[in-house]
């Protein structure tokens, strides 16, 4: 089974003319205020205006739709009645004949007790398309599609439909005849809405047994053009002027809801105006609506244009339905037109030595739009301007040239400038689509220069004088010199000055020459770059003044030497040492490089080496402790200038120099002398030695000891003093005339005693023992306490100064004595014994005698053979 297509002419039928027969065909139920169909009343009579069903069961619209009243079912196949149409002002009638047509009823066909079941056969059972034109005008219901199956030929069958637009939304849109199958549509549908319906279909036996498979049927609603086309939006495109022909400028698009790829949506665009309408500037692509360029458009003639544009469906043909719309066009500017000034030449007049000062406004025109860099004017000096004296700005409110003098002019050097003055715009100059050339507008400016009686003139405002560094006070150098423009010399004019910051020099008011009042010193922290300014300043006879600058330049010479810029920490655990660096307060020619030395004495405990031009490292030997030293390092300069600087180092138990323990260098106040380091067998000899000392002085004192009687020598203590001897030889014989004894004899027990010592004599006075050193004995002294530096009365040296001299000097000969690898005593420094100084008040070895008092002297019978001519002698006298 499968949908059977109607007879034409059954949807809607009219078998004769109008005002004739109208025929419908309907099922066989109706409901109440159902749509049975649609007649053309205008056809007929369109001046009626009365409008009458002459079947109550039925009425009637203005527009011939035909509505049931209430529920209707045809008892036969056929039922007639009429629509009456009266026009009350013509008197006229007419009337329409209505036949309704109801399908036929089927009596339903028994099964045979025979029957053992249904026998299935081939069936046409398959969906055939059909559809249904949008927003049809009926008249409905609409007889759309018939379905029958070929079991309907034995056995009796209902059909039934479901799906949407029946059952589903839409709902009641469509309804099939039970009986015939007839598939009826009851109103208009809209394609933009329901473009198309999938139903089902059934076939069934009174007994509700279902013959075959249901059928799906797909109804098409057919597209009617009822949707004009519509632009999207007002639209505005902005294209820049004089662009090329086909330049596009934008793309206008509109949208219809009919069917796409159909004739209906098939768009047409066009410009139906342009305002203003000459020349002509655009065109539109019909079928892309791409609006181009056809003429070049100038924004000084038109800045913006509209167009109305149409677009139309049916392929743009006349019948189509459209819409309109206006697009605007504005054109963008460029930069292609040149500037122009308004006159060719202007004249004006300044006084001479004004500055800062506007002397002329030039006007220029401009045809590009306004306030925008293709407009903004910037003016530039081309001849004239040498010496800068002039300048020239725009006004930002007015757009024109502003002409100021910026440097002073001088009458007597140029009583006229004329100028060359050109504009351009702050935009580049743009060809265009015409190719013209760029030329920049010029104008010629006269400034005359007005005289003026002037003041003194500093030119130039600086003069610079060379002059030795280290130059004394009261020299003399030459001063600044201004000058009268008006006589061009420099009478009647007297000078000061302004500026003198370190009052190094005294000025002659009247020549301006410079005198210095100290010495000049190129370190001082007043000169910059080897210079020292001075502002001097000239006035003339009624007070007219100006200023100049003297710039001493300061030749460098080497006055000084160079010096050690900070201490140093080194640690122990460490093997780099310190960097110690240099500095010199001389110029680069008598600076660096530097040459680092140490004495003799300090590299036997430190290590020097150099690292640069103006740095060296320092490190100490083994077995120096931890402690302050200072460190005598001798620096010299590129010339070999230089002196001994004293580099504290701070000898550290550390890793680090940040780790150090140790007080700073500023909270220590003396620092070890890096020269004296003392072993256990040096403080061992140094006892030992002054032991020694102390032993030869004792024994000086009781030789030399004169005593009368025994009050001064025990009677043994003589012989024991005197045979002990270190003579490593048999003496000469000495002869009593040899032996020479002072003309005066002192009491060795008055209270003056005279003590030999090495290179001088000891003085004790009334229990008082003071040493005196004697002047002239030893050089070594002179050079430690330097020339005339701790002498007494008579050129002696006090005991303080002795012991200061001999204790340092003990103390380093013990120290190298324990450097020396053979463990020997090494040479004394003191080597000279060629002077002992004054004579000792004691006289000779003869003040053992006493004329006055031989008691006690028998010790002489007991003495050796060598000594024996000398107690004869004594006795003898």
């Amino acid at each position: 089974w499968g949908p059977a297509c109607p007879p034409p002419g059954t949807v809607l039928c009219f078998f004769c003319d109008a005002c004739k027969k109208v025929v419908l065909k309907v099922p066989s139920h109706l409901q109440a205020d159902t749509l049975v169909g649609r007649v053309n009343l205008e056809e007929c009579f369109k001046s009626a205006d009365l409008i009458i069903s002459s079947d109550p069961d039925f009425r009637i619209l203005e527009d011939g739709s035909v509505y049931t009243t209430k529920d209707i079912k045809f008892s036969s196949e056929k039922r007639i009645f009429s629509i009456l149409l009266s026009d009350s002002q013509k008197l006229e009638e007419k009337n329409i004949e209505i036949s309704l047509l109801a399908p036929e009823k089927k009596m339903p066909v028994k099964r045979h007790s025979k029957d053992k079941g249904l026998k299935r056969t081939k069936r046409r059972w398959a969906p055939i398309p059909c559809s249904i034109m949008e927003n049809s005008l009926g008249p409905f219901p609409q007889q759309i599609q018939q379905i029958q199956s070929d079991s309907a030929q034995n056995y009796t069958i209902y059909y039934s439909i479901s799906g949407p637009g029946v059952d589903k939304e839409p709902f009641n849109l469509f309804y099939i005849d039970i009986n015939s199958g007839d598939i009826f549509c009851t109103r208009a549908v809209d394609r933009e809405t329901y473009d198309s319906f999938q139903i089902i279909g059934y076939a069934t036996t009174p007994d509700g047994y279902s013959t075959d498979l249901p059928l799906p049927l797909m109804i098409k609603v057919e597209d009617d053009n009822d949707n004009a086309p519509v632009f999207e939006n007002m639209v505005t495109f902005t294209v820049i002027e004089n662009c090329r022909v086909g330049t596009a400028v934008g793309k206008v698009v509109a949208t219809d809801r009919d069917e796409p790829d159909t004739l209906h949506t098939r768009l047409k665009y066009t410009i139906l105006k342009q305002n203003p309408e000459h020349p002509k500037i655009f065109s539109v692509h019909p079928d892309t609506g791409v609006i181009t360029i056809i003429s070049p458009p100038d924004r000084e003639a038109c800045s913006s244009y509209d167009l109305k544009m149409e677009v139309r469906d049916m392929a743009g043909q006349s019948f189509g339905l459209s819409d309109t719309t206006t697009v605007t066009v504005h054109i963008q500017d460029e930069n292609d037109n040149a500037p122009s000034f308004k006159k060719t030449s202007y004249v004006t007049e300044v006084e001479e030595n004004r500055i800062n000062v506007e002397i002329l406004r030039m006007d220029i025109e401009d045809k590009d739009l306004p306030n925008t860099p293709h407009s903004r004017a910037k003016y530039i000096i081309l001849r004239g301007n040498e010496n800068g004296q002039f300048q020239i700005t725009t006004d930002p409110m007015t757009n024109s040239g502003i002409l100021c003098v910026v440097k002073p002019l001088d009458f007597e050097a140029s009583r006229q400038v004329i100028l060359q003055v050109g504009v351009v715009n702050e935009a580049e100059f743009s060809k265009g689509a015409n190719n013209r050339g760029v030329s920049t507008c010029t104008t010629v400016v006269t400034v005359n220069v007005k005289n003026v009686d002037e003041g003194p003139e500093c030119q130039p405002p600086v003069t610079v004088i060379e002059s030795q560094d280290g130059m004394p006070a009261g020299k003399e150098i030459l001063g600044y010199k201004a000058r009268d423009p008006e006589t061009f010399n420099s009478e009647d004019l007297t000078y000061r000055m302004l500026q003198d910051e370190d009052h190094w020099f005294e000025m002659d008011r009247k020549t301006g020459n410079l005198k210095t009042t100290k010495i000049l010193d190129r370190e001082s922290r007043f000169v910059k770059n080897n210079q020292y300014n001075v502002t001097v300043l000239a006035v003339d006879k009624i007070g007219r003044s100006c200023t100049g600058t003297l710039v001493v330049r300061l030749e460098d010479i080497n006055d000084h030497s160079p010096v050690i810029k900070d201490n140093v920490t080194i640690c122990r655990h460490g093997d780099e040492g310190a960097v110690i660096e240099a500095m010199d307060r001389d110029g680069p020619t008598n600076g660096p490089p530097f040459d680092f030395k140490l004495d003799n004495l300090s590299n036997k405990l430190w290590i020097l080496r150099k690292k640069s031009d103006t740095t060296a490292i320092i490190q100490p030997r083994e077995g120096l402790k931890s402690d302050f030293y200072s460190v005598p390092i001798r620096i010299n300069d590129r010339h070999g200038n230089g002196e001994v600087s004293h580099l504290g180092v701070r000898l550290c138990d550390c890793t680090l120099p940040s780790e150090c323990k140790m007080k700073p260098f500023g909270q220590v106040r003396d620092v070890s002398p890096p020269n004296i380091h003392l072993g256990r067998w040096a403080i061992l000899s140094m006892v030992l030695g002054s032991a020694m000392l102390l032993c030869s002085l004792f024994v000086c004192f009781c030789v030399t000891t004169q005593k009368t009687v025994q009050k001064c020598f025990p009677e043994d203590i003589a012989q024991q003093n005197l045979i002990v001897s270190n003579t490593e030889a048999p003496g000469e014989e000495v002869t009593e005339a040899n032996i020479r004894l002072p003309t005066q004899t002192t009491n060795i027990c008055e209270p003056i005693i005279s003590i030999g010592t090495l290179g001088g004599q000891g003085t004790k006075t009334g229990g008082q023992q003071s040493f005196e050193m004697v002047k002239g004995g030893h050089q070594t002294l002179e050079s430690y306490k330097g020339s005339g530096q701790g002498l007494g009365d008579n050129g002696r040296y006090a005991y303080t100064d002795w012991h200061s001299f001999t204790q340092p000097r003990l103390g380093e000969k013990v120290y190298l004595c324990g450097q020396d690898e053979e463990h020997k005593h090494s040479k004394d420094y003191v080597l000279s014994y060629n002077y002992e100084g004054k004579g000792s008040v004691a006289g000779s070895v003869g003040c053992c005698s006493d004329r006055q008092d031989e008691e006690g002297l028998e010790f002489l019978d007991h003495l050796e053979p060598k000594f024996r001519t000398l107690a004869k002698t004594c006795i003898n006298k």
